[in-house]
């Protein structure tokens, strides 16, 4: 069964066309320096409610990390918005789980810069984005 890969624009086919670097969950943050130089970063997601991706993606992207990087796995719609902030480009779901919650789950999240909270309530260092 193919992935799913969900973008800002909904629903896209996967190119296939970079070569991934494979990172699960438990990698350590001080191993992430040695693959800032890469084109494209996936990190897995083994379950929902293991949020260790994002912060490793965050320090991704704080380290210089400036290629693609797609969060894999298990990730719901509700976490779209912050797969965003904490610096992912994409999302690659099961068929299985897009079918459970379609295209239009996501999109609703799509304009993940306008629900951050932080910047609604005024905070000072809300960041814009790591992502690019």
């Amino acid at each position: 069964m193919s992935n799913v890969i969900v973008t800002d624009e909904g629903f896209v086919p996967d190119a296939q066309a970079e070569i991934w670097i494979d990172l699960p969950a438990d990698t350590t943050p001080t191993a992430l320096e040695s693959f800032v130089a890469h084109p494209a970063i996936r990190i897995a997601f083994d379950t929902f409610s293991d949020g260790r991706g994002f912060t490793l993606a965050a320090r991704l992207r704080r380290l210089g990390f400036v290629g693609r990087l797609r969060a894999s796995g298990h990730i719901l719609a509700d976490q779209y918005a912050m797969a965003r902030r904490a610096g992912f480009d994409e999302v690659a779901i099961s068929a299985e789980l897009a079918a459970r919650q379609p295209e239009a789950q996501w999109r609703a999240r799509a304009d993940w810069r306008a629900h951050d909270y932080r910047r609604k309530l005024g905070l000072r260092g809300a960041p814009e984005s790591c992502a690019s």
